[in-house]
């Protein structure tokens, strides 16, 4: 919001929520109706059909854009300002379709009311050619002075200082403006579309042409990556006057008071605004290449639908904690081609990209399934992968590569001993996180606690904190009998004594794997704990119980460019597996944690908590 919000600031359907696009729905079935269900022909007109088709075509071009530039931007080739994104920052500009739905209604009420744009042909050349230099001259210009209007005190801080919230830019900030704002700036933009259609030259091609190009003009203005290459300014050197660039209008968002232009640097340079850094900037961005990271977090997809809740995906959910949408299900189109390029081909990509006091961060994605990890036909591929990133990792001279999700399971490479094994001369350290992660389930059992239920599938981690609560003389009843055998096989006699195989408990206390049944989850007394120590949190089927996250801790605030979700949890909270290579790089510890290792429980707690990170015991609530 503007610093002091001024009268039609919010969006007339603000209050609708997430609904907001019913606004469209009788126009949509106007159209619809007029085109296919009447039966004079002279109402048939296929550009009023046309019109929510143009809005999802623009939606998808915004997308396109969004992906493109959260990609390049975490590589770090390009990129102009290094200032962070964060969730405030994606809470505000997570209404970006407003715009499209206004200028949606505006031609619908435009369709209805101007006799003109009816039946309008598909290509004008002398449409094309008005629509052009009206862009030039009267849209340009009045767009420069208004822009700098919009600067002045009393404008700005009830309208303006919105947009320019945003330091470090991207695509969907071009969208981030009051509604008075916008209504404002869309008027200057429908110049040449009113003037074509008034005159009778406008054409579909005209309309839509002008619309997808004013789009992708402010996308690239706000993406926050050089992407005009210098040999177009090369072979026609008067063109940097005529088309800006993304590190010119990233100017204006730094320093405010210069490069006011729209998309034409010109008005800038006839009215004295032109910042003298722009070339300087341009030339320094364009030279930019990818950053070589010092820690590297490897996971992989879980479901088909998380696509969307990547970063790299709709940014409003990825800003959110992990949880399946009822419109997920009309995307199965994408779904569905996203896991068929997965079964057959896959590159890792990055993710994101964070800042940790002096060490860059990057999350690295397999392009696995959940379910591929467990297909024993995709499982050699899979390996291959993580060995080649790992490879990867350490020719760019990463310093830690921590291997979170299924990564590093004992049935797929041994906790990662299978990469140290084949190559033992490896720089970078392997660390599976396992020690961190006990800690945390540890520190998470409540005081006093003098017995616990165990149940799931056993790991590395639950060994070891099986091994040091029977050790610190708490008793651990597994509710299986071939989990007791399988652990018992595992403990010195002297912890065994504290490991009990009953099917009777009293503990509310419970510590839970991958496995666990509805049914054994229902025998649980009311008011129950339960604490995951698998990488995946559980069903949650009681509503009198309570239930932890999976392994993690809260970040540090010098955390930089956190704007999204790990997976199910929530906002700026890490996984123990993640954090592990943190500390690892932190501390320079020079072993690989992966295979049977395990450090010092109780040193790396402590170091995990000196480092400024925080336990997170507060448990979610089951919404069964």
């Amino acid at each position: 919001m503007a610093t002091k919000p001024g009268i039609l600031t919010e969006w007339p359907w603000t209050w609708l929520g997430n609904f907001k696009h019913v606004v469209l729905a009788p126009f949509v079935v106007h159209s619809t109706y007029s085109y296919f269900m009447s039966k004079e022909e002279s109402r048939r007109d296929i550009a009023y059909l046309l019109i929510f088709p143009l809005l999802i075509l623009r939606m998808i071009h915004y997308q396109i854009w969004i992906s493109l530039c959260r990609y390049r931007t975490a590589k770090g080739d390009y990129r102009i300002v290094d200032k962070s994104i964060e969730f405030d920052q994606i809470d505000i500009e997570r209404n970006w379709d407003d715009q499209i739905i206004f200028s949606a209604l505006l031609f619908y009420f435009g369709y209805l009311n101007l006799e003109q744009s009816h039946h309008l042909p598909i290509w004008r050349t002398d449409g094309i050619i008005m629509t052009i230099l009206l862009h030039i001259g009267p849209v340009e210009f009045l767009m420069y002075w208004l822009h700098r209007a919009l600067h002045h005190h009393f404008l700005y801080s009830r309208y303006h200082s919105q947009h320019h919230s945003a330091v470090a830019t991207q695509p969907i900030t071009t969208s981030n403006h009051a509604f008075a704002e916008h209504a404002a700036l869309f008027m200057v933009y429908s110049i040449p579309m009113l003037t074509t259609l008034l005159k009778g030259t406008a054409s579909m091609v005209s309309i839509c042409g002008y619309l997808t190009f004013v789009d992708f003009m402010n996308n690239m203005g706000h993406c926050n990556l050089e992407i005009i290459p210098k040999w177009m300014f090369s072979i026609f050197p008067p063109l940097k006057y005529f088309m800006f660039t993304p590190s010119f209008h990233s100017l204006h968002h730094t320093q405010v008071r210069t490069n006011y232009a729209l998309f034409m640097p010109i008005y800038d340079i006839i009215y004295g605004t032109l910042d003298k850094s722009s070339d300087i900037l341009y030339a320094k961005s364009v030279k930019r290449r990818s950053e070589s990271p010092d820690v590297v977090h490897l996971t992989h997809l879980t479901t088909p639908e998380s696509i969307y809740h990547l970063r790299l995906g709709f940014s409003s959910l990825a800003s959110k904690p992990y949880t399946s949408k009822w419109y997920f299900s009309l995307m199965w189109p994408i779904t569905l081609s996203s896991m068929i390029l997965t079964w057959i081909y896959g590159d890792t990509f990055i993710l994101e990209r964070n800042m940790f006091k002096n060490l860059k961060l990057q999350t690295w994605v397999i392009p696995k399934y959940r379910t591929q990890y467990f297909n024993q036909w995709q499982r050699e591929c899979i390996i291959n992968l993580i060995e080649e990133a790992i490879a990867h990792a350490d020719e760019k001279g990463v310093k830690v590569l921590s291997l979170g999700l299924l990564n590093h399971e004992q049935w797929l490479n041994k906790n990662g001993e299978l990469y140290i094994r084949r190559h033992p001369q490896l720089k970078v350290k392997v660390v599976d996180g396992s020690t961190l992660a006990i800690a945390v389930i540890l520190n998470s059992i409540p005081k006093g606690t003098s017995q616990v239920v165990l149940r799931g599938h056993l790991s590395k981690v639950a060994y070891s904190v099986v091994l040091t609560l029977c050790k610190g003389r708490v008793q651990v009843v597994p509710l299986r009998e071939e989990e007791y055998k399988r652990l018992k096989a595992n403990l010195t006699p002297e912890a065994a004594n504290n490991l009990v195989h009953s099917e009777t408990y009293t503990s509310k206390t419970w510590l839970i794997g991958d496995g666990l049944s509805d049914e054994e989850q229902s025998k649980a007394p009311k008011g129950t704990l339960f604490i995951p120590f698998s990488q995946f949190p559980p069903r949650k089927v009681r509503k009198d119980c309570f239930y932890l996250h999976t392994p993690a801790m809260i970040t540090p605030k010098y955390l930089e460019n956190m704007d999204s979700c790990e997976n199910w949890l929530p906002r700026k909270v890490m996984s123990a597996w993640r954090i592990a290579g943190i500390l690892h790089a932190l501390e320079g510890w020079h072993d690989h944690e992966c295979g049977n290792m395990i450090f010092d429980i109780e040193k790396v707690w402590k170091t995990c908590l000196d480092h400024g990170f925080l336990p997170l015991t507060m448990p979610i609530e089951s919404k069964v």
